[in-house]
């Protein structure tokens, strides 16, 4: 979808005839027409126009008017400087964008420059859904991408993406057969692309389905033939070679999401880290029907709860979270890498004492990555620091105490974490207060002691009094004169007062040199001197004076952060991989899970598999404990592919439970993690497919079944040997013996072209004849027994066929009223008569196996064209011509053709 908000077009004289405050207001509009824009007077960000109405009825909040424009009045909203995060928040949630236009100059300023003079004011930054930094507008556990999509004709399509709020930046290319699954794998909160992308009717489908705000943008931000200069530019460097080989779409790519972040940011750029490229083979592909349908990330009924991500996620920091959901999402396809993980998560299973000292250090760290990118583009706060501070505590108390037995992927994080910077750690410790404000330009984060200056100047501020009083009690002393006072007036400041007598004594030698005379009245006379003067300065502006100290340790103590980014963000990375092996184990502790062998075969053995999400949610319920069953999809010995099972049994035996559980094993294993299962032996899997459910998608108008055929379709064309492909009750969307048909063929389409590892569920029975005519397909079903008239779930898996749905009984258990189910049962008695009198098995002997797929037959030969084929007229004489003639109307007759 098109994010940018309306905006209301320009007219002539408009600026003419405005008041010079509505005319700066409409100028800076003009500028930013896409963007709702926050503009801010005193303690409010106003909004006027079109986007005071737009921004109402978005936000629920009361919509006035602020004097006339054009003869018409102006419709204006605000909402208060301190809670703009919350209505931030509200807006971009709608798929809005923000220009948060701030005051540039003090008001004072703008008043010494004329009485009508207007304050200054620019926008300071583009708030977009990509581009948040906000604790308040962010998921702790959630990555925010900014993703840019590039493309060209000789290399494809390309895609980019940042989170400006960790730093994390990241490029690969793609395919148009992949780029909706690589899009659902980034799950990017905001696409840009360029306006003839966007305008592509063929990518129409694919913008629509996206849940993330797209953003067309002119093509020269995409530019491949600067794109590499802009990019060595960014990151202070000659050449990009140090980060790798990128062809020019990539680079394209990359360069239009970080000049999008630039424009986004106006006033700063977030520390970025140099892109990263990922091989388009690097992680298993999985489309984003496939993610529905297990659940990935999210329900389907909404919401996080009942995924799988809620089911397995046991981090304890916000980075750690993120970084588990990255795995999850794009699980590796590299036995090595799978390996090094795994035995992050072994060596934190083997000591229990160890993983529980770690985890609760680990929970100390705050989010260092999100801090850092808030203080680089001076939206942090003196809680940021301290984040810094606590944060590389904890990573120097965690170096000390992971030994060195620890393997590659610890012992690489815990080299990292010795390596946090010492000395900053003491700058930040000794610098900040406990108790921290909010924001900075509220004071008080200083530690008292560490700047005199500032001791000074907040004992002015706090203690005037005692300061005052202390003096005067002084020159009391000095003058012997005990009715001095010193006091003070709007007109006079401080002074000192003293009787009429006491003043002549005052105005004479030597004193007249120290008290100087201000004003004498009837009964008084008053003095100062440069000493009280000095001090009455320091006191008026103590309050100021102590803040401007405040925020120049503020800079200074971010400059030294920002001069340690990249130590700082490899510290993040680092404590985010010990949270996530760590939280592994004690999800393989809690949980019972096993450590998966995982290689490059085509193996796919799981013993006692169970369901991550269902085994959890049994043991809180009274369903019982969770039945474990076994899967075997690998190739037999004398096979070079992996086999299919087709499942069948009852509604509410299990099978959608069995087919995805065994999906979820893979992406678990290949995430590295331990899996929920006694054993487990997985060929690496490069793409899932899974079809299961039933759900229509009516704004593109596409019925149930339409849906269910476009998944199935998508799965048929692309799976290969090394998928694994999971079907759920194909065909049943239709009529029976359409929906029957449909199975068949995707069957057999399944065993001897994709020759993918499969589970099949239906309840077309009459499919399981197919094994004894298909090699590498397996009959097994769920096993149920029936009691006194009652059918029983066992929810075991067992080799053989279903002997029948159980339907009725089903149905029965649903309610239905009893006539209907009598009338149902003597309906199936009649339908099941009819059918033994035609067995499939005589269909499946008359049908050829699948003949779509056998090469088409080789033509006879044809002599005519192969006499016609052997002459060059280029060649022949006329005589030759003539002879060739004679001989071509010879070959025609003898294949049988008349004259005519």
């Amino acid at each position: 979808m098109d994010s940018r908000a309306p905006a209301r077009p320009d007219r002539p004289g408009e600026l003419g005839s405005a008041t010079p405050m509505m005319a700066q207001y409409l100028a800076i509009k003009a500028a930013n027409p896409d963007c709702l824009l926050f503009y801010r007077m005193g303690d409010f960000y106003e909004l006027f126009f079109d986007d005071a109405e737009v921004a109402a009825r978005a936000l629920a909040i009361t919509l006035t008017k602020r004097g006339k424009h054009l003869g018409a009045d102006i419709p204006m909203c605000g909402v208060p400087v301190h809670a703009a995060d919350q209505y931030l928040e509200k807006l971009i949630a709608a798929g809005h964008r923000v220009a948060v236009c701030e005051q540039s100059e003090d008001p004072a300023a703008a008043r010494k420059r004329g009485a009508k003079a207007v304050v200054r004011r620019e926008v300071v930054r583009l708030v977009t859904p990509g581009t948040l930094t906000e604790d308040a507008l962010l998921a702790p556990g959630r990555s925010n991408y900014l993703a840019a999509l590039a493309a060209s004709r000789s290399d494809g399509f390309a895609l980019a993406w940042i989170d400006i709020s960790t730093g994390e930046f990241r490029l690969a290319a793609t395919a148009a057969d992949r780029l909706a699954a690589d899009l659902a794998r980034i799950a990017p909160r905001e696409l840009i692309v360029p306006d003839a992308l966007f305008a592509a009717a063929d990518l129409q489908p694919l913008w629509r389905s996206l849940d993330a705000a797209v953003t067309p943008l002119p093509p020269a931000l995409f530019d491949a033939a600067s794109a590499g200069e802009r990019l060595a530019a960014a990151f202070a460097v000659a050449t990009l070679d140090g980060f790798g080989s990128f062809t020019r779409v990539e680079l394209a790519a990359a360069a239009a999401a970080l000049a999008y972040v630039e424009k986004t940011q106006v006033r700063g750029r977030p520390p970025l880290s140099p892109p990263s490229k990922e091989a388009p083979g690097d992680t298993m592909l999985i489309d984003a029907a496939t993610r529905a349908n297990l659940e990935l990330a999210g329900a389907l009924a909404g919401g996080r709860r009942g995924s799988l991500i809620d089911a397995v996620d046991r981090t304890v920091t916000g980075a750690g979270a993120r970084l588990l959901a990255r795995r999850l999402a794009g699980p590796a396809t590299d036995p090595a890498v799978i390996d090094r993980r795994l035995d992050a998560v072994a060596w934190m299973l083997a000591d229990r004492d160890r993983r529980t000292a770690l985890r609760d250090r680990v929970a100390g760290a705050p989010d260092l990555a999100r801090a850092l990118s808030r203080l680089s583009l001076n939206r942090g706060g003196p809680r940021d620091l301290a984040a810094v501070r606590d944060g590389l505590a904890v990573a120097a108390g965690l170096a000390g105490g992971i030994g060195s037995d620890a393997p590659a992927e610890i012992a690489a994080a815990a080299a990292v974490l010795a390596d946090a910077p010492a000395d900053l750690i003491a700058s930040l410790t000794a610098a900040l207060a406990d108790d921290l404000p909010l924001l900075k330009r509220d004071g008080g984060f200083v530690r008292s002691g560490f700047d005199h200056d500032l001791d000074e100047a907040r004992a002015l501020r706090d203690e005037s009094r005692r300061v005052i009083a202390g003096l005067q009690a002084r020159y009391a002393a000095d003058t012997d004169i005990r009715t001095l006072r010193i006091k003070h007036n709007n007109v006079l400041g401080y002074f000192i007062e003293v009787g009429a007598a006491a003043g002549e004594r005052l105005l004479r030698e030597p004193l007249n040199a120290r008290f100087i005379h201000r004003q004498t009245l009837a009964s008084a006379v008053r003095f100062t001197t440069t000493e009280l003067a000095d001090l009455a300065g320091r006191i008026v502006g103590a309050g100021e004076r102590a803040l401007a100290i405040e925020l120049a340790v503020f800079d200074d103590l971010m400059g030294r952060i920002l001069a340690s980014a990249g130590q700082i963000r490899a510290v993040a990375d680092a404590l985010a991989e010990i949270d996530v092996a760590a939280a592994l184990a004690a999800l393989a502790a809690a949980e019972n899970y096993c450590r998966p062998l995982v290689d490059r075969s085509l193996a796919f053995a799981v013993t006692g598999g169970r369901h991550a999400v269902v085994e959890q949610a049994t043991r809180t319920s009274a369903a019982g404990a969770f039945v474990a069953n076994d899967c075997d999809l690998g190739p037999r010995a004398d096979d070079e592919a992996g086999r299919i099972w087709l499942v069948t049994g009852p509604n509410m035996a299990g099978k959608s439970t069995f087919l995805r559980q065994n999906a979820l094993i893979a992406i678990l294993a290949q995430a590295g993690a331990y899996v929920p299962a006694e054993a487990a032996h997985l060929g690496v899997i490069d793409r899932l497919f899974s079809r299961v459910g039933a759900a229509d998608d009516l704004a593109r108008g596409r019925s149930t079944f339409m849906v269910e055929m476009v998944e199935t379709a998508a799965i048929l064309n692309q799976a290969g040997p090394r998928s694994l492909v999971i079907l759920d009750e194909i065909g049943r969307g239709t009529a029976t013996f359409d929906g029957l048909s449909i199975a068949w063929a995707a069957i057999e389409h399944l065993h001897e072209v994709n020759r993918s590892r499969a589970l099949f569920a239906t309840h077309y029975h009459e499919l399981t004849a197919l094994a004894g005519h298909l090699a590498r397909l397996d009959n097994v079903t769920v096993r149920v027994k029936e009691w006194k008239g009652e059918v029983v779930f066992l929810h075991e898996i067992a080799p053989g066929t279903a002997d029948g749905s159980y339907g009725i009984q089903v149905a029965r258990l649903a309610g239905l009223p009893p006539a209907v189910i009598a009338r149902a049962r003597a309906v199936l008695h009649q339908l099941e008569a009819s059918e033994r009198s035609s067995p499939v098995n005589a269909l499946v002997d008359d049908l050829p196996l699948f003949a779509a797929t056998a090469p088409p037959a080789q033509p006879e030969p044809d002599p005519l064209a192969e006499s016609l084929d052997a002459i060059d007229p280029d060649r022949l004489t006329p005589r030759e011509a003539l002879e060739a003639l004679y001989r071509l109307k010879s070959v025609r007759g003898n294949n049988g053709a008349g004259d005519g």
